[in-house]
């Protein structure tokens, strides 16, 4: 297996007395997908923020292709090639797609006046070349409020990809989403690592994870309680799992 893209290693995270991340280890290779589960509470959503800038933890390292760094904002670690897709989806409805693709990172003619033009024509390429969308009826001049949930959400996982980022967060992308529309999600995630990058996927439904996930971290108040590869087990057993976790507080390896 290739080094580590990321690495945690004994992160602590404290909010005044409460101890939200005990800890925390793993690391996350370059084109795997890994799978964050755990009940609400977990630590999932402060684990994220921890690498995504957000927070700092109080205690432990983080690695980045190998060199330790220290994450103050979410501007350093979109520079070091770390973005995020919310389910909220982050894309101004009324805007068009050309302009919520170069949202904050406008191209630019030498001067700082803007190269409208060749921004159409990247997200032209975007649309085409990252979701395969061929059809008229949606152009870089629309707005993306004429898109479904589904491809809302490819916009901002293939936005992700065209910034180059090297690891995409996906916290519940799938989310408030038909059925139909999910599958259309977990078909752009799929695609993250046929282009070689990683990505670290929450989510409630196990179902999800396990269709697109190469490795599964079982987060619980705020410790990494097991760790396992799809090879390792199955889906009934990660359920088993999570469901033993939560009556009894521990899991039998």
């Amino acid at each position: 297996m290739s080094s580590p893209l990321l690495e945690l290693r004994d992160i602590d995270l404290w909010f005044g007395r409460l101890n939200v991340l005990k800890r925390v280890s793993l690391s996350i290779h370059p084109g795997e997908i890994v799978a964050l589960v755990g009940d609400n509470g977990a630590g999932k959503s402060s684990l994220i923020k921890v690498i995504t800038g957000v927070h700092r933890p109080n205690r432990g390292e983080i690695r980045f292709k190998g060199e330790p760094i220290t994450l103050h904002s979410v501007k350093k670690s979109r520079e070091l090639g770390i973005e995020t897709v919310y389910q909220e989806r982050a894309l101004a409805d009324q805007q068009e797609l050309w302009r919520n693709v170069f949202c904050g990172r406008e191209l630019t003619y030498f001067g700082g006046f803007l190269d409208v033009k060749r921004q159409k024509e990247e997200t032209r390429k975007l649309l085409r070349e990252y979701l395969g969308f061929t059809s008229e009826a949606i152009s870089v001049d629309s707005e993306v409020s004429v898109l479904s949930g589904g491809e809302k959400q490819g916009v901002a996982i293939a936005r992700a990809l065209y910034f180059n980022a090297d690891l995409i967060m996906l916290d519940e992308p799938t989310t408030g989403l038909a059925l139909a529309e999910q599958r259309k999600v977990l078909e752009f995630i799929r695609e993250i690592p046929r282009k070689g990058r990683a990505a670290i996927f929450i989510d409630h439904n196990i179902f999800h994870v396990y269709d697109v996930a190469d490795r599964f971290i079982i987060l619980d108040k705020g410790a990494v309680a097991a760790s396992f590869t799809r090879e390792e087990i199955t889906r009934d057993e990660l359920i088993d799992r999570m469901v033993e976790l939560h009556e009894k507080g521990a899991i039998t390896l």
